[in-house]
């Protein structure tokens, strides 16, 4: 691929020397007994792509507004603005020298064309560090304050040091605003009057008895008892452990007891990141509000179409910016935000700042998931430690009296975490039951149990599989494509409505780790078109044809389509049976629908035969096939395999070439550099 090919570049790529150049300073390096300068160093990484030519660019840019910068001051920029890449909020610099290759991957995630080679023949960041002589994190630190570029966070500078992080300014101010209006909404519990709500709470939940006679913890509705009283509260659990149907018990304790008192209802908002999700989230809050005994005027006053985020802010079109801010704040009492764990840092911070300052907050999710693509990971900074009960006196004295249930503490709570009284984990799935292997297996992948997951394979459970592929033109990997994909061709050759085939396109989904290569979605979606095609289920491979699945990939609020959304290729009869993409939408007044849009008016959008696992969060299928890439690669996490197998509500194959890629997964844990946790914690000391 040469340059210009390559994604992302800047505008200013052709400031850099020739390709040619380049290629041989990769083959050849510098002179013998030469090191490498800093900018010649960075292009050689990003010619074997362990980094982005947007970090070599920005490290360029500010090496030039400063000439007398220090090579590991430019080398620093481009490594905080990688982690950036990754989802890092900041560089740690002592995590960075505790395994500094690491900061970049490597190997790559994605690979390289280059020849291992040209790649033992170039410097790794450990290289580097050690012949610029940086042995402790303090005395890196010292040398990156001695630049003018870099302060401490009380003046705007292009970046950030803190306590041995370095960020770039913008991600060091949503840091430090997400912590403070946070810590604002932990300052005071809100009043509760037990002898009001204690009746209705008896109503919506029924109290199982244990042996000894004391009623046994039921987290669904000490949940709602703790949310009762918090303006800010998160509600974590896997699949099927009730986090819609909790909160829809909440909304309709808020409500009931709003219109006691002022006859006035809440104005409540249900959001989402995508737009799959919040369809998810309009259906499965639409069916707790019917099973719920409610009084018409609690009915009514209950919500049942969801949104996403970026609709509720007002995204404005080729910008970071929302129409709705702190001086246009959003009109409404609560906010439900469903899979927050897709929620990056950027995004929480203009959420924040749009609310209102009296507004309750409720944040659900599932914290062993992926966290968001873009930087940050809130809800799982927010959730760290929650597996284990550390609540404050006053929070369990509080629970005891509204639930008449004892909770026993695990853990003394923390000096100075107030976060701990705010976070709920729902224990018990109501999906995967004992005898589900998709269930246990998501367990043990949760619990980093190896020695488990290699034992369900032969455990006889008839939902899950593991199939060892011979290659990427494995035929049995190929015939599983098609059994998936199969019924939904046929019923739009059929003539089905718009409708009924996005249901049955949704009824299965090929998930992989990778983007690009044999084994990414690049690779797969070629792949299964071609082989569609021979069985005569689509009529091309290429373009615009009738069956092609799209996702966006770019909010498009003129459209009202979302990253994330599917749609489907279809001849459309009411357009004389031409081409049109349909989406599923969904409102209170005219419910569940299919929507045509004109192909031409799609700008960001891409084959989804096969997609991602991060795409894949907020959406869930009967059946899906997951194929992880042939070789141990640094995407491979216990998040990113929890989340792929959770997606499946009734089977899940994991295939792969590499017989312990699932195994390899299982053993290694995401950790994502961020301080939102310790700034709550010192703004918990500051109050006290």
């Amino acid at each position: 691929m040469t340059r210009q090919e390559r994604p992302g570049q800047l505008s200013f790529d052709a400031l850099l020397e020739s390709e040619a150049s380049v290629s041989a300073g990769v083959a050849g390096g510098a002179p013998a007994g030469q090191a490498p300068a800093v900018d010649e160093l960075l292009e050689q990484w990003v010619m074997m792509g362990w980094l982005r030519s947007l970090d070599a660019h920005l490290a360029h840019f500010m090496a030039e507004r400063e000439p007398a910068m220090a090579p590991l001051v430019q080398l620093s920029i481009a490594l905080v603005s990688h982690q950036l890449g990754r989802g890092h909020v900041c560089l740690d610099l002592e995590q960075a020298l505790t395994d500094a290759d690491a900061v970049l991957s490597l190997p790559p995630q994605e690979g390289s064309a280059t020849t291992s080679e040209e790649a033992a023949a170039i410097e790794t960041p450990a290289h580097v560090l050690a012949r610029l002589d940086v042995r402790s994190a303090g005395r890196w630190a010292e040398q990156l304050a001695a630049s003018a570029l870099i302060g401490d966070g009380r003046s705007p500078t292009p970046l950030v040091l803190k306590e041995q992080r370095l960020y770039l300014y913008r991600f060091w101010r949503c840091e430090c605003d997400v912590a403070r209006e946070l810590g604002r909404r932990m300052a005071a519990p809100r009043p509760v009057d037990p002898a009001v709500l204690k009746p209705h709470l008896g109503r919506l939940f029924q109290r199982p008895e244990t042996t000894e006679g004391s009623a046994a913890p039921d987290w669904q509705q000490l949940a709602c008892v703790m949310a009762l009283r918090q303006q800010l509260m998160v509600i974590s659990g896997g699949p099927g452990t009730g986090k819609t149907t909790t909160v829809t018990r909440l909304l309709a304790l808020l409500q009931e007891s709003a219109l006691g008192s002022s006859e006035q209802p809440l104005a409540i908002r249900l959001v989402a990141p995508t737009g799959k999700a919040a369809a998810r989230l309009t259906e499965s809050i639409g069916r707790a509000i019917d099973r719920l005994e409610l009084g018409p005027d609690i009915r009514r006053a209950l919500p049942r179409e969801a949104t996403t985020l970026h609709r509720l802010l007002g995204a404005r079109p080729d910008s970071r910016h929302f129409r709705h801010d702190r001086q246009q704040p959003l009109s409404l009492d609560l906010l439900v935000v469903d899979e927050a764990s897709m929620v990056d840092l950027e995004l929480m911070t203009a959420l924040l700042a749009a609310l209102p300052e009296q507004a309750q907050l409720i944040l659900l999710g599932d914290k062993d998931q992926l966290a968001s693509v873009e930087a940050g990971a809130v809800l799982g900074d927010l959730c760290q430690g929650a597996e284990q009960i550390g609540y404050s006196d006053a929070l369990i004295e509080y629970l005891q009296a509204m639930t008449d249930t004892r909770v026993e503490r695990e853990v003394s709570p923390p000096r100075h975490d107030p976060m701990r009284d705010h976070v709920v984990v729902l224990r018990q799935s109501y999906r995967f039951d004992a005898g589900s292997g998709i269930g246990q297996l998501a367990g043990r992948i949760n619990a980093g149990d190896t020695a488990g997951v290699r034992r369900l394979w032969s455990a006889g459970f008839d939902d899950i599989d593991w199939q060892r592929l011979s290659g990427v033109e494995d035929r049995q990997l190929i015939g599983m494509m098609l059994s998936g994909y199969r019924d939904y061709l046929k019923r739009m050759w059929q003539g089905a409505e718009p409708l009924e085939v996005l249901d049955a396109f949704a009824r299965f989904q090929v998930l992989c780790a990778l983007r690009r290569g044999p084994w990414g979605i690049e690779g797969l979606n070629e792949r299964i078109a071609a082989a569609l095609q021979r069985e005569g289920l689509i009529a091309a491979t290429s373009g615009w044809y009738a069956g092609l699945p799209v996702m966006i990939t770019r909010n498009d609020p003129q459209l009202a389509l979302y990253n994330g959304d599917i749609g489907i290729t279809l001849p459309d009869p009411e357009a004389g049976g031409r081409l049109r993409v349909f989406f599923e939408i969904a409102d209170e007044q005219a419910g569940r629908r299919a929507r045509a849009v004109l192909p031409g008016r799609l700008d960001s959008v891409e084959t989804a035969w096969a997609m991602t696992v991060h795409k894949s969060q907020g959406s869930e299928f009967e059946r899906i096939l997951f194929v992880l890439p042939d070789r141990p690669n640094p995407i491979l996490t216990r998040e990113l395999v929890y989340t792929a197998v959770t997606r499946a509500r009734d089977y899940c194959c994991v295939v792969s070439a590499f017989d312990e890629a699932l195994v390899y997964a299982t053993a290694r844990r995401v950790h994502r550099a961020s301080h939102i946790r310790e700034r709550l914690q010192t703004i918990a000391g500051v109050v006290q």
